[in-house]
């Protein structure tokens, strides 16, 4: 397939830049305390799996560990979660247990220990991050004002943990965070400019700067029927935050 925005083969040229970097996961960029400039990669498995075992290896040929967080129980597939650990990537939680507990922080946070134990039956889960489901109203990051994620073992909070670096992520299938509500983090530079990802790569292959990087594996069409499928739904998506931006224009709770 030729090389559309948004395709594996176009993500296989972010790998070609990546190169040129000092790349980690998050859990190794918290416990190594890497010395500047490097890219953080991380990817949020909301979706489509088998994407992301795609990704996954094709990150592999060109020696790159990122992170993959998954879903309980939309994205949790045994099966292919050890064959992307085995891999070398990071195997993470992606919670959304405000979500299901319709905002009731200490039903959240019993769904999230019950969650979270699921996961270490199969693997070392060591950061989470949370899932921010644009059509709900809550933050699922405010149970950490009721408790601590250390408290669970955990080494950090995909969100709260890596802050203070250029942040690029897909969200609203594009790069310069439109028709985003909830993918955000506190970050040092704002990259506005961003019209394609053709741009990303120009970008990651001149700069020095320390980034943080987000892919969602469902958004990269391995073939043709994939990326149309995803193209589709992030038009309906789209759509759909953009009327919620106008209901709700105070945001989330």
């Amino acid at each position: 397939m030729n090389k559309m925005d948004f395709s594996l083969c176009m993500y296989k040229d972010i790998c070609k830049a990546l190169q040129s970097h000092k790349t980690f996961t998050v859990l190794s960029f918290l416990t190594e305390n890497p010395k500047p400039p490097y890219i953080v990669l991380r990817h949020d498995v909301d979706r489509n799996i088998n994407n992301a075992l795609k990704m996954a290896e094709l990150e592999h040929e060109f020696e790159i560990r990122s992170t993959y967080y998954f879903r309980y129980p939309k994205t949790f597939d045994v099966t292919v979660m050890k064959k992307i650990s085995c891999l070398g990537h990071e195997i993470g939680y992606h919670y959304e247990v405000l979500d299901k507990a319709k905002g009731d922080i200490k039903k959240a946070i019993e769904l999230f220990q019950k969650e979270l134990k699921i996961f270490r039956e199969f693997f070392l889960v060591d950061t989470v991050c949370m899932h921010g489901n644009p059509l709900t109203v809550w933050d699922g990051k405010d149970i950490w004002k009721a408790v601590d994620f250390k408290d669970y073992g955990l080494c950090g909070e995909a969100f709260l943990s890596v802050k203070g670096i250029t942040y690029l992520t897909d969200t609203g299938r594009n790069w310069n965070g439109a028709n985003n509500l909830k993918d955000r983090v506190s970050q040092a530079n704002n990259n506005n400019s961003f019209k394609s990802t053709v741009d990303v790569i120009k970008f990651l292959q001149d700069t020095k700067e320390n980034i943080y990087f987000n892919v969602h594996p469902e958004r990269w069409g391995a073939d043709f029927a994939g990326w149309l499928l995803s193209f589709l739904r992030d038009k309906f998506f789209n759509l759909c935050k953009r009327a919620i931006k106008r209901l709700r224009p105070n945001g989330i709770k």
